[in-house]
């Protein structure tokens, strides 16, 4: 299954938007990221695709950055609060979270939070393995953010992984060549859900994954 964070607005890039909502069926979730997070005033354009993509049984995450633990608590509930109320999100995307078990309660704390703002899925982005108590807290962890040279040469998962099934975790890559065996490698890696994209660069999430551009 597919995660899909496209970062682009649906006025700049209305076919591909188009291409996710008529691949539902493949996806596991799309993040929303109208401005770094819900922006400071609702988007039209993101309420409409975040309901069509909710109409097509797609979960909609909302994009929120913790800046590794460091940003307050009230600012990112506002956040998850503004995802719901702008754009009905029934779910819940936790950037930079960090993976060091000193913050566990903090993000413990989120999660609750996230649940009660009406996260029905909720996403801790950690972009590494993070201690094994941040699996009780989310309903999927991405294990593994960065270019695909990174990721084809990896380490092995952690033991404790295989506590777990495999729907448990997401890899996301970016800077992928076309062919590289991005998907393969997941499943091997026991990643039940990825996304692997061409996209480059400061901003590489403005790409589709290879699996949607081939199928579009």
């Amino acid at each position: 299954m597919l995660l899909v964070p496209l970062y682009e607005h649906p006025a700049d890039r209305p076919d591909e938007w188009e291409l996710l909502i008529r691949s539902a069926g493949r996806l596991h979730s799309v993040v929303l990221n109208p401005d770094n997070g819900p922006g400071s005033a609702p988007d039209e354009r993101f309420a409409a695709v975040a309901g069509r993509l909710r109409d097509a049984g797609v979960s909609v995450l909302g994009y929120v950055d913790t800046d590794y633990g460091r940003r307050p608590h009230a600012d990112v509930v506002q956040d998850l609060l503004r995802h719901r109320d702008w754009y009905g999100a029934d779910g819940a995307f936790l950037d930079q979270a960090c993976a060091e078990p000193e913050l566990l309660p903090h993000y413990g704390r989120l999660a609750v939070a996230a649940r009660a703002a009406g996260a029905r899925t909720l996403v801790l982005n950690h972009g590494v393995h993070p201690h094994p108590g941040y699996a009780a807290l989310a309903d999927l962890l991405v294990t593994f953010e960065g270019p695909w040279d990174a990721y084809r040469d990896a380490a092995t998962a952690p033991p404790w992984t295989a506590d777990h099934p495999a729907q448990r975790f997401c890899h996301l890559v970016y800077a992928v060549p076309p062919d590289a065996p991005a998907a393969q490698l997941a499943h091997e890696r026991r990643a039940g859900v990825h996304c692997a994209v061409p996209g480059t660069g400061a901003h590489p999430w403005g790409t589709l994954p290879y699996a949607l551009e081939a199928a579009g």
